[in-house]
């Protein structure tokens, strides 16, 4: 499954039913390899590095059977159509990348744990356009409620422009990729590794912002979110969630080039050097480190940086607490 599915796009989920989420999943069903586990689960994720590399772990080291778990893995191509199997009870926890982080903030699921920070989007222009302030005016290809929506609208704010300042070209991410190569398009918010590949029919372009700029200010963390009635009602098949969660993270932070093979194994068609690229552009902190953030606060900004852009975005209509659909204190337990 391409990367390109990484960025959950925000719209029109309103008229995707149930069956359409898990017609995402076709043939790519997988169960782990916890077969000798007790209690059942149902988990959805993403066919990239970020979205899969935890449930690929714990698939090669059979966390699951360890921690008393018989799991259930659906792939999808984003997240809100997760949220919407969720809802219907067709899945009990699911992975949500940053541009869906909306949706657990306006009360459809709960946090359970935070997975990774994104470090790959980038403000990429034409050569010869340098600065923001000279896309005033200019065709700019957005993926409309992804995190390159997100990264184009914070870098026209540090310019002192907003997004009436440009023509926005609402695209799909592959179109960004062809509209850029074919000059269709002065400049896009996009991300890599799809970078990679419109670098190599315009190696001149120029990238003129990044999340870098806006760390620690604004970050962009993807997650694992739990049905609202199975976090609330089933605190202890949480705890064996997050006890794999917690394992698979470690397993990755420690040895990165390991969790690349594993996951391009368990993926089977994804090239290894799309997921080896899509690694180096995230951040990956072991599991005491993530637990420390949860209960000083760190994690709380990074949702409420979030929860700020997805205001701007007309996704929330007003500032959310990230303690009402994150517990950081299960977390760190």
């Amino acid at each position: 499954m391409s990367p390109l599915s990484r960025r959950s796009l925000l719209t029109g989920i309103a008229g995707l039913g149930t069956a359409a989420a898990l017609a995402a999943c076709g043939d790519d069903d997988q169960s782990g390899s916890g077969g000798s586990g007790s209690e059942p689960v149902k988990l959805g994720y993403i066919a990239d590095f970020t979205g899969a590399s935890l449930m690929a772990i714990a698939d090669d080291r059979k966390l699951w059977a360890e921690h008393g778990l018989k799991p259930d893995l659906k792939v999808f191509t984003n997240g809100p159509l997760q949220v919407q199997a969720l809802g219907a009870g067709d899945l009990d926890f699911g992975y949500l990348g940053p541009g869906a982080m909306w949706l657990p903030a306006s009360g459809k699921a709960r946090v359970v744990a935070i997975n990774s920070l994104g470090f790959a989007d980038r403000v990429i222009a034409q050569p010869g356009i340098t600065s923001m302030a000279a896309l005033k005016g200019k065709k700019v290809g957005v993926p409309e409620g992804t995190s390159g929506d997100m990264i184009v609208r914070l870098a026209l704010r540090s310019a002192g422009l907003s997004i009436d300042d440009v023509q926005k070209v609402a695209m799909d991410p592959s179109t960004v990729v062809t509209a850029f190569g074919s000059g269709q398009i002065d400049a896009a918010g996009i991300w890599y590794p799809l970078i990679g590949t419109i670098s190599k029919r315009v190696p001149k372009l120029t990238e003129l912002a990044k999340n870098d700029d806006f760390y620690p200010a604004i970050s962009f963390p993807s997650a694992y979110v739990g049905r609202n009635d199975v976090v609330t009602g089933k605190p202890e098949l949480v705890k064996k969630v997050l006890a794999v969660l917690r394992a698979a993270n470690d397993e990755r932070a420690a040895n990165l080039d390991r969790a690349v093979e594993v996951t391009a194994k368990f993926l089977k068609s994804a090239p290894i050097d799309q997921l080896r690229a899509e690694a180096a552009n995230a951040r990956f902190l072991p599991s005491v480190e993530l637990a420390a953030k949860s209960t000083d606060g760190t994690v709380a900004g990074w949702l409420t940086g979030l929860n700020g852009l997805f205001k701007d975005l007309g996704k929330l209509p007003n500032a959310v607490d990230p303690s009402t659909y994150y517990d950081a204190a299960a977390y760190a337990s």
